[in-house]
């Protein structure tokens, strides 16, 4: 969230902010759910931002705000704020542990000063003590000592037990929330920016290693019409069908993301052209050979079919440049009848 929303929201305009929101989300024809509330706050109160930018791109092009449209909106442009928000609290929690943590060493650190004070003060009287009443006054004390010391020591062990389950629990929360921020919403699939930072870790460990590395883009034929057609709800239910297929042909260590709209990307590290080609061919297939329904109707939807195009990586090439040469041999799949695999260093070689 923007400093500008954040401040609004804290003062007398935030009521103004929110009565603009759900009027101009009643214009628009969208649901004020509150997903799509949050996205219109940050789109009215900082129309300049990212997010704004892309809203009235968006709402320009007439385009229908569904569901899927929100939670791609949510996944690019709100989960770095939340995640944000997520850190600061961890941070806070854990200030907080330490804080306790601290005072427990401290106070332990006291105690066993104290102890050492109290046993060269014993061997002093030690030395000097011949009748037995002032040695069992010695050995009392001492006894008393070691007891304190020994409870100043149990609590510590109980406070740092306690603290480290703490900042466990709040690793494994910080982790959920950062999967969930590299998560398309829509799909279970990465979303964008995690397919972004995975390509370019992805690149440098291949020049790294010197192994190969394909990149294959996919798109799902007639997306446009079919939305047109059966609405996008509907297309919703399709795109997760066909992210089902892709997910489930793409396990470790493929990664497999939402790239945009029905467009998708997959990563194959050290696999060779034959074998990515056949992945995706079996995903193309399956994908074409299920006869849809729609959900809400039983109404047959017919077949969806989907297009590729590969590309190898080359010693010292970037992941745009990659990208692009997968794009060139998706357009070329496209171009010559769509739902097939096209291998963008045969393109080239043939070109």
């Amino acid at each position: 969230m923007s400093t500008q929303v954040q401040t609004t929201l804290r003062g007398p305009e935030a009521f103004g902010l929110a009565r603009k929101a759900v009027e101009e989300m009643e214009r628009a024809g969208v649901w004020p759910t509150p997903l799509n509330f949050e996205l219109w706050i940050h789109y009215l109160g900082d129309p300049d931002g990212a997010l704004g930018q892309e809203m009235m791109r968006l709402l320009a092009a007439g385009d229908a705000f569904t569901e899927g449209t929100a939670e791609m909106l949510a996944a690019e442009y709100l989960p770095r704020g939340r995640l944000s928000e997520e850190i600061r609290d961890a941070g806070a929690v854990l200030n907080r542990e330490l804080s306790t943590v601290s005072e427990a060493i401290a106070k332990a650190q006291r105690s066993q000063a104290a102890y050492g004070e109290t046993l060269a003060g014993a061997s002093a009287h030690l030395e000097g003590a011949s009748e037995p009443t002032a040695l069992l006054g010695v050995v009392s004390k001492l006894t008393k000592a070691t007891s304190q010391v020994q409870a100043e020591n149990a609590t510590l062990e109980k406070r740092l037990e306690t603290s480290t389950k703490e900042v466990a629990r709040l690793r494994e929360h910080l982790e959920q929330v950062r999967r969930d921020a590299m998560t398309d919403a829509l799909t279970n699939l990465a979303n964008r920016k995690a397919f972004d930072e995975e390509l370019l870790r992805a690149c440098d460990e291949a020049e790294k290693k010197r192994q190969t590395m394909s990149l294959a883009v996919i798109d799902i034929d007639h997306f446009k019409r079919f939305n047109d057609t059966w609405g996008h709800q509907t297309g919703d239910q399709v795109l997760r069908y066909v992210a089902s297929v892709i997910g489930r042909v793409s396990k470790a260590p493929r990664v497999a993301a939402r790239y945009g709209g029905e467009e998708f990307a997959i990563i194959f590290p050290s696999e060779s052209a034959s074998v990515v080609e056949a992945a995706l061919n079996t995903m193309r297939e399956e994908v074409g050979t299920r006869a849809l329904r729609r959900r809400s109707t039983n109404d047959e939807l017919g077949a969806v079919t989907i297009s590729a195009g590969v590309a190898q990586r080359r010693p010292g090439e970037s992941g745009s440049s990659l990208l692009d040469r997968a794009d060139e041999a998706l357009y070329a799949s496209k171009r010559t009848g769509r739902n097939k695999v096209t291998n963008g260093e045969r393109l080239e070689e043939a070109a």
